[in-house]
């Protein structure tokens, strides 16, 4: 096949906006890397969230919005293709608030982010304790959990599966994979991209970046400065247990298969990928401060993955001005932004321009200016 488009990075960026390519006709080639890739999904928590989303950052927040509105119908379609079940639930999700100043903290937080958007209905609302134990009896709250923050529009899905099932799709509508397959260099000839690669060279009129971390050296190549650095995320996993939880929460979430998922750290440590103890410790006395029974519960898992963070922690969406045709694509929040990605973005991608309400999310937002 003789690719319109090729898409570096098969992660679940990459991979929904190739699966969103193939769905408009574009001959799609999706090139994935390899297990020693520094993989974001790996410390995902799978959680598709708006609550607290965007502040600073209204084209963010409204970003976040319609990607969620889009979810329903872009599981469907993916479960009906590969029938590959995403567990995706929209139910709701908590953020717990400990103390008072927590609980009011909180609310004045999410008070600003609503003023930002000059909506009419907030999305959310503050429960107290005894609105919380209603919503969920089956846990028992540490002394020091004064409520939550109830996200409306918050759920959660299984990220392996769905990575899986964007994977499965993309050859149904004549998109093709590649795996085990790292980029070494881009060179731009003509109208048209050479890839090179290990043993092998592939051309394209047109590419996306969506490499992630690997992704500020290709886009250099095509005329393109994103300044990223990785931040790990450690999540602990416990054995399964009696469904108790039934909304996903910030740092707290009970899967489908009983385990609960508690997570995650922000460590600035550059790409190492090591699990602590210290981390470990952390990450249980939080959680038993919330949920106290969990304290004779047995940890399974640990494990730390790196998540692609942009100057002010929002995605990167920009075409090349030097190399028409080239794209990049970069966030931390791929599974929330998946259905964006491959209905939105990849349709504009398609038509071969960004739109302007893309223009907040170009890297040149970034640029300082040189004092004369």
């Amino acid at each position: 096949m003789q690719p319109d488009i090729i898409v570096i990075g098969g992660g679940t960026v990459g991979a929904a906006i190739a699966y969103g390519l193939a769905r408009t006709r574009q001959r799609v080639l999706l090139l994935d890397g390899d297990d020693g890739d520094f993989r974001a999904a790996r410390a995902n928590f799978g959680l598709v969230w708006l609550q607290g989303k965007g502040l600073g950052m209204p084209a963010y927040q409204a970003l976040t919005r319609d990607s969620i509105a889009l979810w329903r119908g872009f599981t469907d379609e993916l479960e009906a293709e590969t029938e590959i079940d995403l567990t995706y639930e929209q139910k709701g999700g908590l953020a717990f608030c400990l103390g008072e100043d927590g609980f009011e903290k909180r609310r004045h937080d999410l008070m600003r982010l609503h003023n930002q958007s000059g909506d009419g209905r907030p999305d959310w609302e503050m429960l107290d304790r005894a609105a919380l134990e209603r919503l969920v009896p089956k846990a028992s709250f540490g002394r020091n959990v004064t409520g939550a923050s109830f996200g409306r529009h918050d759920g959660h899905t299984n990220p392996l599966r769905l990575l899986a099932a964007l994977h499965g799709a993309l050859p149904r509508h004549g998109g093709a994979i590649c795996h085990r397959a790292r980029v070494e260099r881009i060179e731009p000839v003509g109208p048209d991209f050479r890839l090179i690669l290990d043993g092998e060279t592939l051309v394209a009129p047109r590419i996306v970046i969506a490499a992630g971390l690997g992704s500020p050296a290709l886009a250099r190549q095509v005329g393109l400065e994103v300044p990223l650095r990785p931040e790990r995320g450690q999540v602990l996993v416990t054995e399964r247990l009696e469904p108790f939880l039934p909304l996903p929460a910030s740092g707290l979430r009970q899967t489908g298969e009983g385990t609960v998922m508690i997570g995650a750290t922000k460590d600035d440590n550059g790409f190492d990928v090591s699990t602590t103890a210290e981390a470990a410790a952390w990450l249980s006395r939080k959680t038993v401060e919330i949920v106290p029974a969990l304290a004779g519960v047995r940890l399974v898992r640990q494990w730390a993955g790196l998540r692609i963070m942009t100057p002010d922690g929002y995605p990167i969406y920009a075409q090349s001005q030097s190399h028409p045709g080239a794209f990049v694509a970069l966030c931390h929040s791929g599974v929330t932004l998946a259905a964006f990605h491959a209905e939105t973005l990849a349709g504009a991608i398609a038509a071969g321009s960004l739109p302007n309400t893309l223009s907040p999310f170009h890297q040149r937002r970034f640029d300082v200016p040189q004092a004369a």
